[in-house]
């Protein structure tokens, strides 16, 4: 691979970790514990956005369970299959929304096994009790559906009951044989995310790693910066946050910000700060989120900017990130989008540095 791009490196290097995995777990797992800083890109990301686009003809044996939409009514008898006697942890996908690559149908396969990897070399977790798993629904990528190499279901996704209907057979199906192992939702389109934490948050043990996870991670950096300030926690309601990504992360960090907010010391009274109270300006790819916004997604709508003594002049919808920053003054600028290049010196002009 000399004088080779470093994607191709990248992969080259995925690759002979993953024949290694094949053939001796053990030493596979003893080379990513004794070298985690150098695999953690490899075997997650951003290789494994490479791995997963070119998953079929990379496949060579398989990992993981899958169950399909043609599994309907026997996903009971299939996870008795599965040889561990034990699970503790289950990372499941259903390839919908693959990092910030899209549908890529069944090949997302590859994000529930680079993140169990990352948990048992990183964190400990037992390898024997872990289980990535795919749930494959159809895929409504038509390069794929005419790709011969293709793994999965050539048929367009399932929507609305039917593909609830297969989430929860799964779900009960895993509860029955391993009632206390966690189920983490990974990589989910943003409307299935939800929809589906909301659905069985509070029947199972599971959680949206998308939306929960990297809320709780950035919330812990916002409250530490508003510390490292040397200010009072209770600040913290006081910041203007502008966020670029309106996606399952962007507003799954959104609520958790809010939600935080709402518990601060000394905002409980009633007027002082409620659900009206907005420090948010939300951007996506259409530039920033307002009400006056056409078909806006119920989760972002209670973020949108609209009419009031809040609202910075001359705003209007679809402003562009300068354009906001420069008007806001924002004191956080967070970037939870899956496209680059957002961010640049001329907005870095407009950020109020404290």
């Amino acid at each position: 691979t000399q004088g080779e791009p470093d994607s191709v490196v990248s992969l080259a290097k995925w690759r002979i970790l993953n024949r290694l995995h094949d053939r001796n777990e053990t030493l596979y797992y003893r080379v990513l514990i004794d070298n985690i800083k150098d695999f953690a890109p490899i075997i997650y990301t951003p290789t494994v956005g490479l791995v997963c686009e070119n998953y079929s003809g990379l496949f060579r044996r398989p990992r993981g369970m899958y169950f399909s939409a043609k599994d309907k009514g026997e996903m009971m008898s299939m996870i008795y299959n599965w040889p561990a006697e034990k699970v503790d942890m289950i990372v499941v996908t259903d390839g919908s929304r693959i990092l910030g690559l899209g549908d890529l149908g069944v090949q997302g396969i590859g994000i529930p096994i680079g993140k169990l990897d990352v948990y048992v070399a990183a964190a400990g977790i037992n390898p024997q009790k872990v289980l990535p798993i795919m749930l494959d629904v159809g895929t409504n990528n038509e390069e794929l559906l005419e790709d011969k190499l293709y793994l999965g279901l050539r048929q367009p996704r399932l929507e609305g009951e039917e593909y609830l209907a297969v989430v929860d057979e799964f779900m009960e199906a895993v509860h029955a044989r391993w009632p206390k192992a966690i189920v983490q939702f990974e990589d989910f389109q943003m409307k299935w995310a939800f929809e589906t934490l909301q659905r069985y948050r509070s029947r199972f043990c599971m959680f949206n790693d998308d939306v929960q996870g990297t809320a709780g991670v950035a919330l812990a950096g916002l409250l530490g910066a508003v510390r490292a300030q040397g200010r009072p926690l209770a600040d913290f309601t006081k910041q203007k946050i502008v966020v670029v990504g309106a996606g399952s992360a962007g507003i799954g960090v959104l609520n958790m910000a809010k939600h935080a907010m709402l518990r601060m010391p000394g905002t409980h009274k009633i007027g002082e700060l409620g659900e009206g109270h907005n420090q948010f300006w939300v951007l996506d790819k259409d530039g920033l989120i307002t009400k006056s916004r056409k078909d806006l997604d119920p989760a972002v709508a209670r973020f949108a900017r609209g009419y009031g003594p809040e609202e910075v002049e001359d705003l209007h919808e679809g402003a562009s990130l300068v354009e906001v920053v420069k008007k806001v003054k924002p004191h956080v600028l967070l970037g939870l989008s899956g496209v680059g290049g957002i961010f640049n010196e001329e907005g870095s002009q407009g950020y109020e540095r404290i």
